[in-house]
């Protein structure tokens, strides 16, 4: 699709980029932001390690309106209601992951639709509420995507990521563990798929070179994007290793960094 008349893409994370997840909002200074780069000609694309068409996703989906999404740090892509790229896990790999945590008694799932599909799920509801005020979890026991032959687009961990990450992914080389910012989740992500990736596919299907695209990000899953981009953004209340890998360090969160950034780059 030929994005006709438009100046660029700026990509932005989700949690502690967009939403403020201890108060559970998107800051007035981002919604303006963000009407105000689409009214001067940019795309804004939603990059995250959720999938926003889930339960506790929709709502922020419908509230950006942006113009295409990178879930699940690039495994499925959409634009509008058109799903331009998803890849699914092996169900062979789920099932070992699956034993493998069981076994150690670790936490992991995924969402789907409307449900929460997590080996452990106290320590799920242990790691959401260390940092948001509300959590909306559906739980269903991880088995029933097996007995249900549910797709897999992607995996989320939650626990301590300091002791566990290292043993998870010597077990699995396959995938690699990106830490929330806190430290107490991660995304798994199978080798060779990245937000970076999921930009590339975007900037292919609008015909928009490079150069032309801005990235905003606060955790360990962004840092691909942020090298990618033509210019990354890292939050003020990013993790110290996704400020090293940004070309511009903005005000966090609750103090009109994406605003701010944006204005300082000419954007709106």
């Amino acid at each position: 699709m030929e994005a006709s008349g438009k100046k660029g893409i700026v990509f932005m994370d989700l949690d502690g980029t967009v939403l403020d997840n201890r108060l559970n909002l998107i800051p007035e200074s981002t919604m303006e932001a963000i009407d105000m780069l689409k009214a001067s000609g940019y795309l804004v694309v939603i990059s995250t390690g959720r999938d926003m068409d889930t339960h506790y996703s929709l709502r922020y989906k419908n509230m950006i309106a942006p113009d295409a999404i990178i879930h699940h740090n690039g495994n499925k892509i959409t634009v509008g209601n058109e799903l331009l790229f998803e890849h699914t896990m092996d169900m062979e790999l789920v099932r070992r992951i699956y034993e493998f945590c069981r076994e150690h008694g670790y936490c992991v799932g995924t969402s789907i639709g409307n449900e929460d599909f997590f080996l452990n799920p106290e320590i799920k509801l242990a790691a959401d509420r260390s940092f948001k005020k509300v959590v909306e979890r559906h739980f269903v026991p991880f088995e029933q995507i097996f007995e249900r032959g549910l797709k897999v687009t992607a995996l989320s961990y939650a626990g301590n990521i300091s002791e566990e990450k290292p043993i998870v992914e010597a077990a699995f080389p396959e995938v690699g563990l990106f830490p929330f910012s806190g430290g107490l989740g991660a995304d798994v992500i199978e080798v060779g798929y990245s937000k970076a990736e999921g930009m590339k596919k975007i900037c292919a299907y609008y015909h928009m070179d490079r150069t032309c695209t801005y990235a905003f990000g606060d955790s360990h899953n962004d840092i691909p994007l942020l090298k990618a981009a033509e210019v990354g953004i890292a939050m003020g209340n990013a993790d110290p290793e996704a400020k090293a890998a940004a070309d511009y360090i903005t005000d966090d969160i609750r103090h009109d960094g994406i605003f701010n950034a944006c204005r300082h780059f000419g954007l709106i």
